[in-house]
């Protein structure tokens, strides 16, 4: 494996913004009657860190139950838009033409695209015939983690090789109104839309070089986070054991995760965590003995964005770099399996 650097870095989101209180009321007039301790259980809205959204859609389009066909068109346009956007962005940064792409590695787990989303926007961004196409779907939460660290395999597999990472997540989509939980009262307090584009490349360059890499499931999990297929499309699963998950098991996780590249917990300088909820934040932070606050941009890409799912972690990466990066780092995120992913950087900008 050669030495693989991130020469860019791109975020962005839907331009239709919801507020945590609209969010809210919309929830209340939905789904509201599906509970009769509705008052109750919407104090997950208050607590949760959020005060804004993006959504693929205007509100008013969610207050219609829709088929699972009109989600996937809408999937496929609002998702394409994204994925071109922030490519675009990345090659900017990274001073690159789409020409020069030689992999394209695109995580996305809330729509279904077939052919998927990387060959769709070569009709408008002109990457080579040749460039090889790896679409991941199902990774959820972890995928922005998992995803970058495969992109690294591959560009460290040749000299000069250089990957296009992207993920892409329209969470809002999966609004179940008919048949409701509390699953779904859940998520629409914590989710919104988002993407992010990284260009990585084997050799010298870019803000941070990537280390290492790893992964840890936990047998007998899969129904703490997920999808289950229903005819409307995907509906939410999502426990409310989580947060207590993440204080129990990720200090240990981490340690043996940080264990394969020869590293203990103290030699990270930064943790770079996937927000996956303000109760999440702080059960990690408690998890690795880190200052109360210490995940502070994390906290802030909730409350500004939501749990986007898989390109969180990566607003909280650009944030972090904007206030300078130190020298080791280490991004890490939960997801569907129930999965933890990892991965090392050392700052070279």
């Amino acid at each position: 494996m050669k030495s693989v650097s991130i020469l860019s870095l791109a975020t962005g989101t839907p331009r239709n913004v919801l507020s945590q209180s609209d969010a809210l009321a919309a929830a209340r007039e939905l789904i509201g009657n599906k509970f009769q301790d509705f008052d109750r259980l919407a104090a997950v809205y208050a607590n949760a860190g959020i005060e804004n959204r993006q959504i693929a859609m205007p509100a008013e389009w969610y207050f219609v139950e829709r088929s699972f066909q009109e989600r996937t068109d809408v999937y496929l346009d609002v998702a394409l838009d994204l994925f071109v956007e922030v490519a675009a962005r990345a090659l900017d940064e990274a001073k690159l033409r789409a020409e020069d792409i030689d992999a394209i590695v695109t995580v996305s787990s809330t729509g279904i695209a077939t052919p998927s989303l990387e060959a769709r926007a070569m009709a408008r961004l002109p990457f080579r015939t040749d460039v090889a196409r790896v679409p991941i779907f199902g990774l959820g939460c972890a995928g922005g983690v998992t995803g970058l660290a495969l992109a690294s395999k591959i560009a460290g597999a040749a000299p000069g090789r250089t990957v296009l990472f992207v993920t892409v997540e329209l969470c809002s989509l999966a609004l179940r109104t008919a048949n409701a939980d509390k699953s779904d009262l859940v998520s629409t307090a914590l989710f919104g839309d988002g993407a992010a584009a990284c260009i990585v490349r084997s050799g010298e360059g870019g803000f941070a070089k990537i280390e290492g890499s790893a992964e840890k499931t936990w047998n007998d999990t899969l129904d703490i986070m997920g999808w289950q297929a229903e005819p409307t499309g995907f509906g939410v699963v999502l426990n409310r054991a989580i947060p207590g998950f993440a204080r129990r098991e990720m200090r240990q996780a981490v340690s043996e995760m940080l264990a394969t590249q020869g590293l203990v917990i103290g030699d990270i300088e930064r943790f770079i965590c996937h927000p996956g909820g303000a109760k999440v934040v702080s059960a990690i932070e408690d998890a690795l003995a880190l200052a109360p606050g210490a995940l502070d941009h994390e906290r802030e890409v909730l409350r500004d964005h939501g749990n986007m799912s898989a390109p969180t972690v990566l607003f909280v990466l650009e944030r972090c770099r904007a206030a300078e990066l130190p020298g080791s780092s280490a991004l890490n995120a939960l997801g569907p399996g129930f999965t933890a992913s990892l991965l090392t950087l050392r700052c070279t900008a």
